[in-house]
């Protein structure tokens, strides 16, 4: 049987040309905050979480070799690791242009940011990892990365099939029993802080707010239920067919999407409307094409 293949659409270059300069504005903006997060928040208290950045605080301190360097030299062996098992020139480009801007601004220009906001170290730590986090976010929604120890993470995720966040914990684990050896067990606490700080802010940066609702019914009235959604909402609705695998009924599922703020009130449409039906509603982050907010009639 001949194998289909989708047509391939060419992308104009102007096109092309906008995406990549909004991609690299992107890679900019992040490096430069992971600059501002490593000098304000990280190197004045040996807070971080983990990772490369954990591990040139770790060099600076016992060597006084400069943190940024020592954030390049590690990551190069990273970068070649990264080609040769995960592959992908534009990702290899994307990273070290953020690997370098990074590492060397670190010591190049990490003057020009305030050596230190506040002596909270909560705060530190809070900010640092939002700060960090947003950087992060930023960098992967290009399609980039900051090297370290994510590419070493998904390199031994394929060969061991282990999962990525067991690896983390492993990996950014053994780094902040460094920190704590070297700065104290309380700066290794205050960097598992930063360290959960930066994932929450990377989630919603990656993702954004979670704004859209899905709201799902199970109903035995699909006509009359479509037409309240359509009343109530001015919304569309997709239904389909589906059996009880308890009762062995015939039932119907109706799926359609209102904003958060609209959930409440379509919730209690519905049950005025089928006291009876099955109602579930999740979250999402976005959603693009169908009738989202139709004229009403």
């Amino acid at each position: 049987m001949a194998k289909l293949h989708a047509p391939k659409i060419p992308v104009p270059a102007k096109y092309r040309v906008l995406r990549a300069f909004g991609d690299y504005t992107l890679l900019t903006l992040g490096a430069v905050a992971l600059i501002y997060s490593f000098r304000t928040f990280m190197l004045p208290f040996g807070i971080a979480g983990g990772g490369v950045g954990g591990l040139a605080l770790v060099v600076n301190d016992w060597t006084g070799f400069p943190p940024g360097t020592a954030m390049l030299v590690m990551n190069l062996p990273i970068l070649v690791l990264g080609y040769q098992r995960l592959g992908g020139l534009q990702f290899l480009i994307r990273t070290a242009y953020v690997v370098v801007i990074y590492n060397v601004g670190v010591d190049a220009i990490g003057d020009v940011f305030p050596a230190r906001i506040s002596d909270d170290l909560l705060l530190v730590a809070l900010f640092g990892g939002v700060v960090s986090g947003v950087g992060a976010g930023l960098i992967y929604r290009a399609s980039g990365s900051a090297g370290g120890t994510g590419i070493i993470s998904r390199v031994i995720q394929i060969r061991t099939g282990l999962p990525v966040s067991q690896i983390y914990l492993v990996i950014d684990g053994s780094v902040l029993v460094l920190l704590g050896i070297t700065f104290g067990w309380e700066i290794a606490l205050y960097g598992m802080i930063l360290l959960f700080v930066n994932g929450l802010a990377v989630d919603y940066v990656m993702e954004g707010p979670s704004v859209v609702r899905t709201v799902t019914v199970v109903t035995d009235q699909p006509e009359m239920l479509a037409e309240t959604v359509f009343d109530t909402m001015n919304v569309g609705v997709t239904g389909w067919e589906a059996t009880g695998m308890w009762s062995e009924e015939r039932r119907f599922i109706l799926f359609s999407t209102v904003s958060r703020t609209d959930a409440r009130r379509l919730l209690d449409a519905i049950a005025v409307a089928d006291p009876s039906a099955f109602t579930v509603i999740g979250h999402a982050h976005q959603r693009r094409g169908g009738v989202v907010r139709a004229a009403a009639t």
